[in-house]
């Protein structure tokens, strides 16, 4: 049986440069954005706020749903993210753990 994961949008200001991503600990791994030892990219960046993410019980959906965002126009991504945190705030802030 598959374990759960999240589908998860990092940016570095609103409307700014965005890191469209997939883990399995969301804490975990947008703590790692936020510090600059994530991906590669994001540092170059200075990609370091979580501004969207979505839980999914198989991590299998998890990750099509990425693939299926990094598909999207950029319109569409600011859609999503503007959809429930309207001013791009670092959600991060509000995880346990």
């Amino acid at each position: 049986m598959a374990k759960g994961g999240f589908t998860y949008i990092m940016a570095n200001k609103r409307r700014g440069m965005i890191y469209v991503g997939v883990t399995v600990d969301i804490a975990a791994r947008s703590w790692q954005h936020a510090t600059a030892s994530g991906s590669a990219y994001c540092r170059r960046w200075g990609i370091d706020r979580l501004v969207w993410c979505a839980a999914f019980d198989d991590i299998r959906d998890a990750i099509a749903h990425e693939k299926r965002i990094k598909r999207w126009h950029r319109a569409w991504k600011d859609a999503l993210i503007e959809a429930d945190n309207p001013e791009w705030d670092d959600l991060r802030l509000r995880l346990n753990g």
